[in-house]
């Protein structure tokens, strides 16, 4: 059987190109607002303010390091499950796989396979579905949804 791949294509912009654009351009943002005088705008020099600044960078960079750029792209055949983070590949064979968590969450579906022993990016790997390719290669495979069971709790 062909390879087929059941993450989403969004997973490479918010992977990639959200956390870039959110460093580079709050970054440069608070940057300068923390080097910004008080003498045309008060407000800038406060220290409440700077702070105020600083932590919500800090959080952004936090909240999006935690969540989507944990995500892989995620590809399946009849024997292996490939996992890559757009910079290293790894291949998994099917009976390393314990489990797989199905979150329905009403805009977006994530996934988790959790492996029996940790592989090199660990022993949970989040990927964001692509519903329809999720749904059709699990309809093609009946073994693996006797094997992993879905649920939605995750």
């Amino acid at each position: 059987m062909k390879l087929r791949r059941i993450s989403s294509s969004a997973t490479l912009g918010l992977k990639l190109f959200l956390p870039t654009f959110w460093i580079v351009f709050f970054g440069a943002m608070t940057i300068a607002l923390l080097f910004a005088g008080s003498s045309r705008a008060p407000i800038l020099g406060s220290l409440t303010f700077k702070l105020g600044v600083l932590g919500f960078f800090l959080l952004g960079v936090l909240l999006l390091y935690f969540t989507v750029i944990q995500l892989k792209r995620v590809e399946l055949d009849h024997e292996y499950v490939y996992v890559t983070n757009f910079f290293k590949s790894y291949r998994y064979p099917l009976h390393q796989i314990e489990r797989l968590v199905d979150g329905d969450y009403t805009l977006f579906h994530l996934g988790h396979f959790y492996l029996k022993t940790p592989g090199s990016f660990g022993k949970k790997i989040t990927f964001l579905q692509s519903r329809q390719k999720f749904v059709a290669f699990m309809n093609s495979s009946p073994e693996l949804i006797e094997r992993w069971s879905p649920s939605s709790d995750l």
